[in-house]
This record gives C-alpha cells, structure tokens and sequence, in this order.
C-alpha cells in the first residue's frame, strides 16, 4: 500500500477533527529527509500528516543553540499533538543528536550531521538587523488554513528583506508558538510559554555570540507576543550592547493603522482572529487554503470599554479568559467581508511599517553606542565602559 503524505498545517481545524486518531503525524527536524524510508518506519500507514520542518536551532542546522531548550520546545510540540488525542505522534530527526525522545522520534541520515549548513544568517549580514519572523500552527476557524500565521509573517518578514537589503536580512519563518487556549479547537499547537522563550532567549544568545547586535522579532501570532517581550528584556538584561525589540503583531503601527482605520469594510471586532485582515491576506497569499464559502462571522466578543478583541486591542485590561466563551467556530471577526485587493493593500503597508521598524533599530543602536563610547554617565567607569 502507497503511504500518501499530506501537510497537516494546510487543513482547517473541522478537517484535523475529523482525522483518525491512529493517523501518524510527524514534525520533521529540517528538511530532505528519505520520505519513503518515513513510510517504511511507519508501516507503511495508508496517510501520514507532515507538519512545518523545523527550519533551525539544532547542531548543523546553522544557527544552533543548546540542546535543552530545543528539546523542550520539540516535546511540548509533540504533546500537543497527543493532547489532541492522536496515539502515533514523532519527531523525525538527524542521527548523530539526542532529543531525549524515545520511541517519539524517528531517526535517519541527514545532510546536516555530515556537514554544517552555511551560518544563518550568514556571516557578512552582522552589520545588519537580523528579522526573526515567528508565525505558528493553529486554528482559524472553519476557513483558513493552520498555517495562516505562518503564512503572513513570512511575507512581512521577506518583504522587508527586499525593501531594505542593505539593512536587515531575514531568517526562514518558524511555524510554531505559543498557545494557550490550544485545547479549545483541534489542530492548535503549543510550545509552552517559558519553553517558548528559553528558546528566543537562546536564538538572540547565539546570534549576539556570532557578533550580531540588532535583532527584530517580528511575530503573526497575538498568543506569541506577551512572551517576546519578556524574551526582548531578559537579552537587554543579558546583553547590554544591543539593540533587541518585539512590537504586537503587525500592521497596527502609526504607518499602518491609519491605513486600516480608512480602508476597513468591518467595525470593531471585526478583526480580531481569522477576521477581515487575516481572510484578507491569506486570499492574497494563498487564495487555494481560502475557503470563503466556509466563513462564519462571530463579532459578540463580550466586549466591555477596558477589554476588547479587535487587531488593535483596545482598553486599559489584560486577560486571557477561554475562547470558547466567545466563539464557536474559533474565529473572532467578520472574514466574509475581506478582499485580495485589500489583502495586498495591508501587507504592502505592514512591510513599509517594518522596514520603518528596522530603520528605527539600526538608529537606536548607532546613537546608544555613539553615548557608550563617548563614556556618557555610567558607561564612563572602567566596569561598564568594557
């Protein structure tokens, strides 16, 4: 029997429902792996879910980092998939390294324990501001793909690579985060949020000891960003001659919110998650993963003047109570009104605010180290002047 491999992150969450249990669902640790020796190891099952590689963070993947926080990351991945319930979950992994996974991984020659990949980012790009675009896999509704944030992150992240290439080079998109309402919908994964910083937190801490200085993590994922910013803070505590920084989301800015403020067909509520904007995008990405005739709008957010759900959250509270308090289908939002045009509109402008960003890091860091080295304050003793 042919084993038909199919890519688990292109469903919609009802279709990762409907799965059987017993369906094998592999995460791959990079890429180029024998995909029939895979079928093999997995008794040549009838179909087998492949999830978005791992693009970095293992030794020979060029941007490597300690093994603990990678293996945290990878497990609490795998745990997800099992708290889903299905029962044949694993990693498909290089030889020649140890996760520590047991009978979750599947292990096979790989070109990267042969030889290191070229350094991610290479090199010659130190002087530049290193994007490290972080989407994830998770539900959005009953019309878009798990792979939506993914998707849109990884446009912003290149397109500010294109727009300024003197200035900032951009990292391959990774496809996982951190979820906390995960058991709410099917298909929603999690990293865990300390593993999910342990993680960044060793990112920035291999990057600033190969002698890069200025970094953006660049997130399309709401649940990643409260964890980024304590990321950006312990490598500011940790690495004092840098410049690190996050920001919520994207397109919400004073570049690009006025633009959606202007061109927006829903009100407020109508963009909260698998919404307008997000619908709007992925149709201009990825108009085959839109399945527009699937779209439900849910915009009764239990909405409150100090707490809402909207792209641009509003209101002075921070909560994080059970989505299925306020959605069914796992949207919030009004996706049935998004366009292509305006889809392409948004990111355009999101990119143009990103490259902004980028300008504004080089900028801090350049006149942050113009004081330092002039000893300004403090910097001029002999402890912090170093």
């Amino acid at each position: 029997m042919m084993t038909t491999f199919f890519p688990f992150d292109e469903l919609t969450w009802p279709q990762v429902a409907a799965l059987r249990r017993d369906t094998p669902l592999v995460i791959p640790v990079g890429e180029g792996y024998d995909m029939a020796k895979l079928a093999e190891a997995l008794g040549n099952a009838p179909a087998v879910g492949v999830l978005p590689p791992i693009p970095y963070g293992w030794r020979g993947s060029g941007l490597a980092v300690h093994e603990t926080p990678f293996v945290r990351l990878v497990s609490g991945l795998l745990d997800s998939l099992a708290d889903d319930g299905f029962s044949r979950v694993c990693a498909l992994q290089p030889q020649d390294i140890d996760l520590g996974l047991g009978a979750r991984a599947i292990i096979q020659p790989h070109s990267s324990q042969r030889r290191d990949a070229s350094p991610l980012p290479a090199d010659v790009d130190r002087d530049k501001c290193v994007i490290i675009p972080i989407g994830h896999t998770e539900q959005h509704g009953f019309h878009l793909p798990l792979s939506t944030d993914t998707l849109i992150i990884d446009a912003i992240g290149r397109g500010t690579e294109a727009a300024a290439p003197n200035e900032a080079v951009c990292l391959p998109a990774f496809p996982y985060g951190a979820s906390t309402h995960r058991s709410s919908f099917a298909g929603t994964l999690n990293v865990g949020g300390r593993a999910f910083e342990d993680f960044w937190l060793a990112v920035v801490d291999t990057l600033v000891t190969r002698g890069f200085k200025k970094m953006y993590l660049m997130s399309g994922h709401g649940g990643n960003c409260s964890f980024l910013v304590n990321v950006v803070k312990y490598a500011g505590e940790r690495h004092r001659r840098i410049f690190c920084a996050t920001t919520w989301l994207h397109t919400n800015g004073h570049i690009a919110a006025p633009v959606l403020a202007e061109t927006r067909l829903s009100g407020r509520g109508g963009m909260g998650h698998a919404g307008e904007l997000e619908t709007a995008m992925i149709l201009a990405l990825r108009p085959d993963l839109t399945h527009m005739a699937r779209v439900v709008d849910e915009t009764d957010f239990v909405a409150t003047e100090s707490y809402y759900m909207d792209w641009i959250e509003g209101g002075a509270l921070v909560a994080n109570p059970p989505w299925d308090d306020d959605t069914a289908t796992g949207a919030y939002g009004a996706g049935s009104v998004a366009t292509a045009e305006h889809g392409r509109l948004w990111l355009d402008t999101a990119v143009a605010e990103k490259a902004a960003h980028v300008r504004e890091i080089h900028e801090q860091h350049r006149r942050r180290e113009e004081r330092r080295e002039a000893g300004f304050g403090l910097w001029g003793s002999q402890e912090l002047g170093r």
